[in-house]
């Protein structure tokens, strides 16, 4: 049996399974001796997956696998979520995850530049389209895609109207310090 025809196989036999447990069958890769079945939320859900979702289907899956033997000789089964920064490898990956800031590195290494990071604003089954740093937009071909990931921001999203980062508070204390040594007078000269 080929590698694709076991992994249509076991998107066959985990896809029920995903779907009675409200979760999305994100990715079915076979990596040496290693079945990677990679299971997330659902698209638009609130939160990310639970271990205790995880670990239900992990025991679901095995014993279908034990049951059905879909895949000849031994293997290791891992059940994993796709994390915060996820990998992007299927034209499904890109649309998922529209909206989201991504980085992207290309295969050939004449590309200039072969990195990128923007906004994911479209994706077909065809081509990814960023929004950029600078403001220009930039379609990349999936298939010219060496590796493409989610970028996960760390920290709280700043309040409106207040200063967000330590450079904005370190401003906001040196302006408050200079204010302090050098305050300006509102008493008026006498006359001489």
């Amino acid at each position: 049996m080929s590698a694709a025809s076991e992994i249509d196989r076991m998107h066959a036999l985990v896809g029920p399974i995903a779907s009675d447990l409200s979760l999305d069958v994100y990715d079915i890769e076979r990596r040496g001796a290693t079945i990677r079945i990679t299971l997330d939320t659902l698209p638009g859900s609130e939160g990310g997956i639970t271990l205790d979702s995880l670990s239900l289907a992990t025991r679901l899956i095995s014993r279908e696998l034990d049951h059905e033997d879909p895949i000849a000789g031994q293997y290791t089964l891992e059940v994993t979520s796709p994390g915060l920064e996820r990998q992007l490898r299927t034209p499904a990956h890109f649309r998922r995850e529209v909206g989201k800031t991504i980085s992207v590195r290309l295969r050939d290494p004449l590309a200039d530049p072969r990195r990128l990071q923007g906004t994911l604003v479209s994706a077909d089954d065809r081509c990814a389209t960023l929004l950029l740093d600078d403001g220009t937009e930039r379609s990349v071909v999936i298939t010219e895609i060496d590796k493409a990931r989610t970028v996960f921001e760390w920290g709280p999203k700043p309040k409106p109207g207040k200063p967000s980062g330590k450079q904005s508070k370190k401003a906001t204390a040196k302006a408050s310090a200079e204010t302090t040594q050098n305050p300006t007078s509102t008493k008026e000269k006498q006359p001489s």
